[in-house]
């Protein structure tokens, strides 16, 4: 917690002083009553153990005036608040070696579930769009805000040979401008707020601007892939161009080293390519993640959905404080109507 005008909090000050005078009044009340009553009057008059309700309005009171005396400082508190908007587009590699057992039921089936719960837990604001990915790319659901949409069109995954790792990126990179391109467009159909309306690019007949640029979208591309690229521009161009466009790739090598698929009646390896993988994210100042299961993969997309989907802002809590002081002060309040028929 900080306090942007700390200086109030010497407010505490005197509510200290408050406190130390209440304890100070109690201990010399207790000396008057043994000094002055008889004995066998001491239990009724100053017993050793007085009762809480005598002390309950009281202190209700003073924590009143401290939460007070915290609210003139204007306390802040970093809040996790999701983002208003973002375009996520999530790749999914759907190359034969997907089909390859060592992640019950298959590589295809565990991503697939993953995926979805990955994308139904994604802020209703978030732009999201489904790419899927072999030697060629398809776009199976482009960005938009109906997560229905594009978690059922995950049913449509197919398995395909090759793998090109780069266009994937590239194809996400052109759902992502695009809705770039749609923001731009209903900015420019806005019309002019400012005093003179003859008035162009963005200003006013002064020359000064009349209104603030619109905020830039955030995107982000979350790729899987259990291979190496083998058709296709390369991933050290998909990268530059994700990074040139300030779009971060998540990327999550999923499988076992001791993964195979069946070719002809022959086992053959299909282990992850993690190193690529990693090199595709560090270059684009994305995460990267392995996933040996299903459990693993699912973790790894609730990981990458909260650094995606949230940010920490700081919010000031003062009317929190002052409500609560509010009510501190009415507990006070009733406590001694109740008990002692005055207000303390």
């Amino acid at each position: 917690m900080t306090f942007l005008s700390p200086w109030w909090l010497l407010l505490l000050v005197p509510v200290l002083g408050l406190a130390a005078a209440y304890l100070l009044m109690h201990r010399r009340r207790t000396r008057y009553a043994v000094r002055f009553a008889t004995l066998p009057l001491l239990e009724k008059v100053a017993p050793r153990q007085p009762g809480w309700r005598r002390h309950a309005p009281a202190a209700a009171f003073l924590l009143a005036l401290t939460t007070l005396g915290f609210a003139a400082g204007r306390p802040e508190v970093n809040l996790r608040l999701p983002h208003e908007q973002a375009t996520v587009i999530v790749a999914v590699d759907v190359s034969n070696s997907m089909a390859a057992t060592d992640v019950d039921p298959n590589r295809l089936e565990a991503a697939r579930a993953a995926a979805r719960t990955f994308i139904e837990n994604l802020p209703d604001t978030f732009n999201v769009g489904v790419v899927a990915f072999s030697g060629s790319t398809q776009v199976l659901a482009a960005p938009t805000t109906d997560h229905d949409e594009a978690a059922a069109s995950l049913q449509r995954l197919e398995l395909a040979d090759s793998t090109a790792i780069g266009e994937a990126v590239f194809t996400s990179l052109d759902q992502i401008a695009s809705m770039a391109a749609a923001q731009d467009d209903a900015d420019t159909q806005q019309p002019s707020t400012g005093p003179d309306r003859g008035a162009t690019d963005g200003q006013d007949g002064a020359g000064e601007p009349n209104q603030q640029a619109p905020e830039r979208i955030p995107g982000r591309v979350v790729l899987l892939s259990d291979g190496s690229n083998t058709q296709g521009r390369d991933p050290e161009q998909a990268a530059q161009a994700a990074s040139d466009a300030e779009v971060p790739v998540s990327t999550i090598a999923y499988g076992t080293p001791d993964g195979t698929i069946d070719l002809g009646g022959r086992q053959v390896p299909v282990p992850a390519d993690e190193e690529a993988m990693a090199e595709l994210a560090d270059a684009t100042g994305g995460q990267t993640y392995t996933a040996t299961s299903g459990d693993e993969l699912e973790a790894v997309y609730e990981d990458i959905g909260s650094s995606i989907g949230w940010r920490t802002e700081p919010r000031e809590i003062t009317p929190y404080l002052a409500a609560a002081a509010f009510l501190f002060l009415l507990g006070a309040g009733a406590m001694s109507l109740r008990w002692f028929a005055r207000l303390p």
